[in-house]
């Protein structure tokens, strides 16, 4: 399966609580940082919901 780098640009001071659990639980806690992840249907949905606080690329295997 195809794994995808999520990267946090911007910072989610001033955004609402649901936006902060999201980026929780991405794995995401300080802006630039970049964590690895399984592409799935429920990672998609989180990127989804706060697509414009990050960067999303495939990432190498």
């Amino acid at each position: 399966m195809a794994k995808l780098k999520i990267t946090l640009k911007k910072s989610v001071i001033g955004s609402n609580e649901r936006v902060r659990e999201t980026a929780k639980s991405l794995g995401l806690r300080k802006t630039q940082q970049s964590v690895v992840q399984e592409d799935s249907p429920s990672i998609r949905g989180k990127i989804r919901k706060i697509e414009h606080l990050l960067t999303v690329e495939e990432a190498a295997e």
